[in-house]
């Protein structure tokens, strides 16, 4: 690899973003990568996380950075609140849950506030969505207003009841699924008032 236009073409194969990691590994030396930095072909978004200069600016550049750089985690709580429209607060942290096993997450910019999940309280409710050209793992709707309850000391209590009023009155809320993950996370007979007091 000795060209800025093979490279180009790799970022473009990608999705115009790519990992230090993952650029070495698909043929694209530093010295190559460090020169499209120097010549404004390439953006550096946060360390070790690279995009093409010539792609609109990201519309979630924090959620993208976090993703790129811990992709086992998962965007919860009031991040997830967010994503989803259930929430007037504009979270000045990227909020993530991480398997209990794994390492935090090294990432310096955006600010990040981590989560330790175990077990079915990690793995479920996982959605993928596509956020310009980058997968993004989150937690859906009804598992993150489970796990806010959880929560509910960490973040306080007027966000948790902003969102399930939110959640509420919307008209494709799925109140088995809400249950089932409150189930999961141990806050069923928190929930279930808010739940019939809003029905």
């Amino acid at each position: 690899m000795n060209s800025e236009n093979d490279a180009k073409q790799i970022f473009k194969a990608h999705g115009g973003q790519l990992r230090m990691s993952e650029a070495l590994k698909a043929g694209i030396t530093r010295w190559i990568l460090y020169r499209m930095v120097d010549r404004g072909l390439v953006n550096r978004i946060s360390r070790g996380v690279y995009r093409l200069a010539e792609l609109p600016e990201p519309s979630n550049p924090d959620l993208i950075t976090v993703a790129l750089r811990s992709p086992k985690a998962v965007i919860c709580l009031v991040s997830a609140l967010w994503f989803h429209e259930l929430t007037s607060q504009i979270p000045h942290e990227v909020w993530i849950a991480i398997p209990r096993d794994a390492r935090p997450p090294d990432v310096k910019y955006p600010p990040v506030r981590w989560f330790e999940f175990s077990g079915k309280a990690f793995s479920s409710g996982i959605e993928v969505h596509t956020v310009d050209n980058t997968e993004i793992r989150i937690y859906n709707p009804e598992k993150t207003i489970a796990d806010c309850f959880k929560y509910r000391n960490k973040i306080g209590m007027d966000i948790v009841k902003e969102a399930i009023v939110h959640y509420m009155s919307r008209g494709n809320h799925d109140l088995s699924s809400l249950f089932r993950y409150a189930e999961i996370c141990r806050v069923a007979n928190v929930v279930r008032p808010y739940v019939e007091a809003l029905a």
